[in-house]
């Protein structure tokens, strides 16, 4: 199936959930936030969370400075 990653197109599993696909994209599981189709996705709920075709997904890192 094909999901929208930050715009750009992403092939994933069928299946697949936020969990698995920030594995699959060697994402940094700390310090991101997501929201699929601009709700929100809490961590506790990333394994649950299942996508499907065309879902749009967006991942945040949050950067510290000062």
């Amino acid at each position: 199936m094909i999901v929208f990653v930050n715009s750009k197109q992403q092939e994933a599993h069928a299946g697949a959930t936020v969990a698995t696909l920030l594995q699959q994209l060697g994402l940094p599981e700390k310090h991101v936030a997501v929201e699929v189709n601009g709700e929100l996705v809490t961590r506790n709920d990333w394994a649950r969370c299942t996508l499907k075709d065309g879902d749009r997904v967006e991942v945040v890192s949050f950067v510290g400075g000062g």
